[in-house]
């Protein structure tokens, strides 16, 4: 069964990435403040969903800071399949098969909506194992799509209880008999495919990054976040976060024991004296609830053998003592929650989404996770700030994040003044090739 989806969906995968597009560039990049020209970055602040327009259309972008509007004119105008009225989308969406559709409900909400009218049938599950074995496979509640990544949650008032639990899958799901001119029958056979299994014993303080009132979070790698209530220990809600990168694949093509299987990476060998260190383009966003903190991407990042220590390269992305080049994040970073009953938000608890390409712009890291803003009592050497330092930290096989913000108290915002990528060795040789 697997292998016929395999042959069956893998021709379509180049038309998710046609839809969705290209990383956004200097051209296409949310502008705000700060933004010098000639600057190997842009940045951009937005709330809710954005729009972004062709790189030679007339747009409008505004500073989310001082209110301004700066207008860039050209004489050609280019209208996105986005922009069109739904019935004609759904009139195009009528051509398409089955799987097509699949591909194309992972571009945007508007996209996920309007593709399962028309019988894609993909949705997310999680299913809570007890230790006797009992499962329990709950459908998606609720769901927000990001510029990299989807955020997918569940919530209800029938959990079981927590202390009877032993793990959690994350699986994608889709119909196992689709036909293109009727809709899944809504509870018939559906095809499971693991994206990654989680132990609910890690549930221990040293997970928690946050709290309000009400509940408590856990962060579980990768990228699962779940919350439990202060006062009963019970579950609340489950929020995942999937980036793009591989989306389809993982969520339609692993087994419901097995996930999918990246292809062999076959390296493109170069003789440069530094090969694999130089050329990056980092794409950043910061996000929580639907509430958007950061959007930028930073180009031509690199580094150099003297900057490699304890098995990482180190990529310097903002500089801590260039003034130039840090960041503001507009208001009070956090995350925002919901269920049934209840509502909340929960502060320094953003969820941070990377990508970063190599030079032939080939997808080299990709992760969307919960992150905390941990206060420092000893900031790094360096400017000193009139204000709270925070730092922020990611880890995972490929490499590490570590970023520092400072909170400026007149104008309630954060600014990042550093960030740096550190890069597993181990990845880089194994991605290009090389031998360091």
């Amino acid at each position: 069964m697997a292998t016929g989806r395999g042959r069956m969906l893998q021709p379509r995968w180049l038309g998710l990435l046609a839809l969705r597009g290209p990383i956004p560039s200097g051209s296409e990049a949310w502008v705000g403040a700060g933004a010098a020209p000639g600057c190997p970055w842009a940045s951009g602040f937005r709330m809710g969903p954005g729009i972004r327009f062709a790189a030679n259309c007339t747009t409008v972008r505004q500073n989310a800071r001082c209110g301004q509007h700066y207008e860039k004119s050209s004489c050609n105008y280019f209208v996105s399949l986005d922009g069109m009225p739904s019935e004609v989308l759904l009139k195009i969406l009528s051509y398409l098969d089955a799987v097509s559709l699949l591909c194309t409900g992972c571009v945007n909400r508007r996209f996920y909506h309007l593709s399962n009218d028309k019988i894609s049938g993909l949705s997310w599950a999680i299913i809570l194992r007890e230790k006797s074995g009992k499962e329990y496979v709950l459908q998606h509640v609720d769901l927000s799509f990001n510029d990299t990544s989807v955020t997918v949650v569940w919530y209800g008032k029938t959990w079981p209880h927590l202390a009877t639990l032993s793990t959690l899958d994350l699986c994608g799901m889709t119909p196992v008999f689709m036909d293109r001119y009727k809709p899944p029958v809504k509870n018939g056979p559906r095809w499971h495919s693991l994206i990654a299994k989680y132990n609910l014993s890690h549930l221990t303080e040293s997970a928690m990054i946050g709290c309000d009132r009400l509940v408590r979070i856990f962060c579980l790698n990768p990228g699962l976040l779940v919350g439990l209530w202060k006062n009963e220990e019970e579950l609340a809600f489950v929020m995942a976060n999937l980036h793009f990168h591989h989306l389809v694949e993982r969520s339609t093509l692993g087994s419901a024991t097995l996930p999918y299987e990246l292809p062999p990476h076959s390296p493109f060998l170069d003789d440069s004296p530094e090969y694999g260190l130089s050329g990056y383009q980092l794409h950043v966003d910061m996000h929580g609830g639907g509430v958007f903190y950061l959007c930028g991407t930073f180009r031509n990042l690199f580094s150099k053998k003297g900057y490699i220590e304890d098995g990482y390269v180190k990529v310097i992305v903002i500089n801590f003592k260039n003034n130039r080049e840090h960041l503001p994040l507009i208001g009070k970073v956090g995350l925002v929650w919901r269920t049934n009953a209840f509502d909340g938000f929960i502060e320094r608890c953003p969820i941070l989404d990377v990508t970063l390409l190599d030079e032939k712009r080939k997808p080299f890291w990709c992760f969307s996770s919960p992150v905390c803003m941990r206060p420092v009592t000893c900031p790094s050497d360096g400017p000193t700030f009139l204000g709270h330092t925070y730092y922020v930290d990611y880890k995972d096989e490929v490499g590490k994040v570590h970023a520092e913000l400072v909170w400026i108290e007149e104008t309630e915002e954060y600014f990042i003044v550093s960030l740096v990528l550190y890069l597993s060795v181990a990845k880089i040789n194994y991605w290009f090739g090389t031998d360091y």
